[in-house]
């Protein structure tokens, strides 16, 4: 049959996207012709990878400068008559009578033998258009109880024209029967489809909390954090990292700097695919006050990561069975008692490795539940029962089908020639793997190639593809500090013909734990990652000494700096000071090390806050100074030694290793903010700026 499945923005991220690829995918998989209309196109291409098997339209193009930008239409700027009135905030991708006449022509035009619509709203489309035979299914991907009484009131009306409405949980199926005892729609759970991930297990050696998610007050990202603070000083070797982003992230931001947990929880931004952060942790954390599923939690399960959740309305209990899939934290009392009740059970879980590997490998076998073919299964049943593909078959219907006018169609656009793709995995020891999808890849004998970016003398490595594998050793073929993009080049051709790899995916676990290399030649390091527009690249390291910060701590005085000196053997720090200089007027101090109170060759400074007389803040649009540190060996004429963080998975240590301000006095502005930061080197440095004008 053909299926139809309608969403507010296939272009985005969240969980409903993922779920709508999911099961697209998994239905095409088992031979249906499968479409994806996204009311919305924002960006030129999807955060997420679709199946190719899947057809991806758009009914709204929302790039502003696309030629058929739809935000100029003079129906734009009136209301839509569906929901108007529903309080949702969808932005600038809000409903609007264009959206009327596009998805009722959409709708009353579609071959398809059923649609599935996947928000509230669109569910009110379709309760209104299409023609008739056409099977109309509604799901639910939050709750009854998430929205405002005017939204449900909308929405179950909307009920009476659906021949099913699919909720993700069986508890939010039956609060919707019991409020709508005569429905005519048949009201029943479906939960998510979540594939196996293509990555292996976690290892569940990293000291990591791992949580994901949109950055949003029902998540409880707060309580996270607060109780992640309250049981951290018992295990000082953990870390939390919160991958996501939406319109909580300042507050959560302040909330870390507030609790003083900014060296060990970091907020990552979004990430995709998410499997390969989930691996990184060993455990995974929801502490939210609903979710109507927990795509995430059954994500991290797949991958063999215990998972912490908040005994919340509607998903978890339904996923989790406590003390053997996973953990439950019951809501009870106040928000006090929650956050003690969670900080009590992540205690339990940092301490006790045995029970995480028997949670882990418990909610491996759990997470078989949501197959994507098992859901696709439920998915085809329902719509088969339902009538899909039998009740337009009539000659009747076939008339009507011929007669009924239709929106002109775009002209056809050639299917793009697909890329070559590769994953790329980092190795213990330094090494890197790639492996590059056969679609897409030139005909005959191939090289992978890396070539350094932005580089006067052209550098780059090439190394046979073997079949579609290759190899990146560390020590045969050494890389120089810089951004390496990837590609594949036939093996006779010069580097003209190369064409550049699209990521996959990229695995850095390996790189968490695995302590940097560091020989004859000094330091090196590697990590792959997927740059902002889709393509393959390596971020390269090569020193012949550095110092790697360890901890950034803050007083109202000094910033405290402790690191650790990576060299060939027989060089230490000893006699050395720490210099930081201020770029562009040449002002500049000193500070000693000391190795007392630390281990393993480790040292530390306390570095005073730059004062009002060393800073000058020039500029009128951002007037600024920026101080840049450096360790100076004691030896006269010995190069000075890079300050920084270069060792682990991180590529952009700028946006998330961040410190909080600390006010200092200034004679012009009153007081001045410093604050340490990484540079986009990884170099760790102070900024100090004016406090930001007052508004109005």
């Amino acid at each position: 049959m053909k299926i139809a499945l309608l969403i507010h923005n296939a272009y985005g991220i969240g969980g409903t996207v993922r779920a709508v690829a999911n099961l697209s995918a998994a239905l095409a998989g088992r031979g249906h012709a499968v479409e994806v209309m996204s009311v919305h196109r924002p960006s030129d291409r999807p955060d997420l990878a679709f199946d190719p098997r899947v057809r991806l339209h758009a009914l709204l193009d929302m790039r502003e400068d696309a030629e058929g930008y739809a935000g100029e239409d003079p129906l734009a700027q009136r209301p839509n008559t569906v929901f108007p009135d529903a309080g949702v905030d969808f932005g600038r991708l809000c409903y609007t009578a264009l959206h009327d006449a596009r998805v009722a022509a959409w709708l009353d035009g579609t071959d398809a033998d059923a649609v599935i619509a996947t928000r509230p709203i669109l569910n009110g489309y379709l309760a209104r258009h299409g023609r008739p035979g056409l099977v109309r299914v509604g799901q639910e991907h939050l709750s009854m109880d998430a929205h405002s009484e005017q939204l449900r009131t909308d929405q179950n009306a909307a009920l009476a024209s659906l021949d099913a409405f699919v909720t993700v949980s069986e508890a939010d199926a039956a609060q919707y029967r019991a409020a709508l005892p005569g429905a005519r729609a048949e009201i029943l759970c479906v939960p998510n489809a979540v594939p196996a991930p293509a990555v292996g297990p976690a290892a569940l050696t990293s000291p990591v909390i791992i949580a994901a998610g949109r950055l949003v007050a029902v998540k409880r990202y707060d309580r996270l954090l607060r109780a992640f603070a309250a049981a951290a000083p018992s295990f000082p070797e953990w870390s939390l990292r919160l991958y996501g982003r939406g319109p909580d992230k300042a507050r959560l931001r302040a909330l870390v700097d507030e609790l003083g947990i900014y060296e060990r929880a970091r907020l990552m931004g979004p990430a995709s695919p998410l499997e390969t952060e989930w691996v990184k942790g060993s455990i995974a954390s929801v502490s939210s006050d609903r979710e109507s599923f927990g795509l995430t939690l059954v994500e991290a399960m797949h991958c063999g990561v215990p998972v912490l959740a908040t005994d919340c309305p509607y998903g978890p209990g339904e996923i989790i069975s406590h003390h053997d899939t996973g953990v439950l934290v019951p809501l009870d009392g106040d928000e006090d008692d929650r956050v003690a009740a969670y900080a009590a059970a992540l205690r339990d879980l940092m301490g006790d490795p045995g029970l995480r590997a028997k949670l882990g490998a418990r909610g491996r076998e759990r997470a078989a539940r949501y197959a994507p073919e098992r859901i696709a299964r439920e998915y085809e049943d329902l719509l088969t029962r339902l009538g899909a593909g039998r009740r337009r078959r009539g000659p009747l219907a076939a008339l009507r089908a011929l007669l009924r006018p239709r929106p002109p169609a775009a002209p056809a656009e050639p299917a793009p020639a697909r890329p070559p793709h590769a994953v790329a995995r980092a190795l213990p020891g330094g090494a890197l793997s790639f492996a590059v999808e056969p679609d897409g890849l030139p005909e005959g004998p191939l090289d992978l190639l890396v070539r350094l970016r932005k580089d006067p003398e052209r550098r780059s490595v090439r190394v046979p593809l073997d079949g579609t594998e290759a190899v990146l050793p560390a020590a045969a073929h050494p890389l120089a500090e810089g951004r390496w993009d990837c590609f594949v080049v036939p093996r006779d051709a010069d580097e003209s013909a190369r064409v550049r790899l699209r990521a996959v995916r990229t695995e850095q676990a390996a790189l968490l734990g695995d302590p940097p290399l560091v020989d004859a030649e000094g330091l090196r390091s590697r990590v792959p990652y997927t740059t902002n527009d889709g393509f393959l690249a390596v971020r390269a390291w090569a020193r012949p000494r550095h110092a790697e910060v360890t901890e950034v701590r803050l007083d109202a005085e000094h910033v405290e700096v402790e690191a650790r000196f990576l060299a060939p053997a027989g060089a230490d720090a000893e006699g050395a000071v720490v210099r930081a200089l201020a770029r562009g007027c040449g002002r500049s101090f000193e500070v000693p090390v000391t190795g007392e109170g630390v281990r393993d060759g480790a040292f530390r400074f306390a570095l005073p806050l730059p004062r009002a007389g060393d800073v000058p803040l020039e500029g009128e649009e951002d007037p600024k100074e920026v101080w840049d540190l450096e360790l100076h060996p004691p030896g006269r004429g010995e190069a000075p030694v890079p300050l920084g963080r270069v060792t682990g998975d991180g590529t952009d240590r700028k946006h998330t290793d961040r410190y909080p301000g600390v006010a200092v006095p200034h004679p012009a502005h009153g007081t001045a903010t410093v604050r340490p930061f990484f540079t986009a080197a990884h170099g760790l440095a102070l900024i100090v700026r004016p406090p930001a004008p007052p508004a109005g």
